[in-house]
């Protein structure tokens, strides 16, 4: 198969990224976000946000990161941040996942992209943890704006909200800081 044809199959493959719905819903909104929309608005808040950041980095990068992070989900499904049975490891599962999708690529771009996955996953470089903290900002946002949205829904109390976001620090101490000073303002008013 030529180059182009398997990159054509991994275009119309990541499609289903579409149907793979979130427990956030938009903002002023009853629809949930499907992760395609949730990767978009992380690439949109990477480029914008980028001054913010704990360290250099390079935002191109983080761009890759936060539109490939979530095209495992295709096979391994989303699993909700609060989720108390899989608790966000199930990494097995999705590094088969990844080996499958971006496997539809020419070796040398899938090579490319499970390096960057996995390099999110990881957490461990500058733009890992601001690609983190974005990930983790957004649907944050997004709960706030909707008065405590999937937090309120789910019964997710403040200290566990505060635990799991808390990754955000890492990435920018400044967007924690107003993170934190959110979900303590909304926590008050539920």
């Amino acid at each position: 198969m030529s180059k182009l044809l398997k990159q054509i199959q991994f275009i119309k493959e990541i499609d289903k990224l579409k149907y793979i719905q979130r427990k956030t819903k938009l903002f002023h909104s009853d629809r949930h976000e499907n992760d395609a929309e949730h990767s978009w608005h992380l690439a949109m808040m990477a480029m914008v946000l980028s001054e913010h950041t704990n360290a250099q980095i390079d935002v191109l990068k983080v761009i890759k990161m936060v539109l490939i992070h979530d095209i495992v989900e295709i096979d391994a499904g989303d699993v909700f941040l609060f989720d108390t049975t899989k608790g966000h490891v199930n990494t097995e599962e999705e590094l088969k996942a990844a080996k499958r999708i971006f496997g539809i690529l020419p070796q040398e771009q899938a090579d490319e992209f499970i390096a960057i996955w996995k390099e999110f996953e990881e957490g461990e470089t500058n733009e890992a943890k601001f690609a983190k903290a974005i990930d983790r900002f957004e649907p944050l946002l997004q709960n706030v704006e909707n008065g405590g949205g999937a937090w309120k829904e789910f019964d997710i109390p403040e200290e566990k909200v505060l635990e799991k976001t808390s990754i955000i620090e890492k990435g920018s101490t400044t967007i924690w800081g107003y993170s934190k000073q959110r979900i303590t303002t909304l926590f008050k008013t539920m």
